[in-house]
């Protein structure tokens, strides 16, 4: 089984478009691949997330049609943690639902990528989150970094969540999502390499759509 988990140090990081942009890479080395976003917020029908992968990679919905009902098992109107907006809509989100969707998809394709919910300790409910299924699944997981101010600190905690948890952290996406001091974005991707030990796989500057070199060895990775 392939597949892999994409997290965030934080909401608003890039992960749907990295999601993609992994997608696109890995099915230009041939592979048959697909997305998944397991819980998304502040939507209404179909996931905008994965219509987003859909496009990067070159594709439309009508090309997984027959898979839609599996991509993303649920959606929610109201834009906030999966356990809050679920309770607002008074829908349980279940594990074995996820789990079935995940399964049916990764027997269909070589390799299955699924997009997390904000950063990577989510909940789903009151008392568990979102990256516990990741790890019930096994999956090994990529972290994308918001590359800017605060990001060392994100970066760490978020690296120490995973560790602790016993997750494979296959590497890290620098996302450079704004505009700072290029002094500030360079040292970033420096010392958290230094600190860290973990290979910076590929880093992605503001609002690029194209490149990613880094992706083109990541197959070896996934488990």
């Amino acid at each position: 089984m392939n597949a892999v988990f994409v997290t965030g140090t934080d909401t608003g990081v890039g992960k749907t478009a990295i999601t993609g942009l992994l997608a696109r890479s890995l099915s230009e080395q041939g592979y048959n691949v697909i997305t998944q976003k397991w819980v998304e917020t502040g939507t209404k029908g179909f996931s905008r997330d994965v219509s987003m992968h859909l496009r990067l990679m070159g594709k439309k919905k009508k090309d997984i049609k027959a898979y839609l009902p599996y991509v993303c098992p649920y959606t929610f109107p109201f834009a906030s943690s999966p356990h809050l907006a679920s309770r607002l809509e008074k829908r349980v989100i279940s594990v074995r639902k996820i789990k079935e969707s995940f399964n049916h998809l990764r027997k269909e394709f070589d390799i299955v990528i699924v997009e997390g919910v904000g950063g990577a300790l989510v909940p789903y409910n009151n008392k568990r989150l979102v990256i516990d299924i990741a790890k019930e699944l096994g999956l090994p997981v990529i972290i994308v970094v918001g590359n800017k101010l605060g990001a060392i600190n994100h970066t760490l905690l978020t690296i120490e969540a995973l560790q602790r948890r016993g997750m494979k952290i296959i590497g890290i996406v620098i996302n450079n999502l704004h505009r700072e001091n290029k002094i500030i974005l360079d040292d970033n991707v420096k010392i958290i390499k230094q600190l860290t030990g973990i290979r910076v796989i590929e880093t992605i500057q503001y609002g690029a759509r194209e490149g990613n070199s880094g992706f083109r060895s990541i197959k070896k990775f996934l488990a």
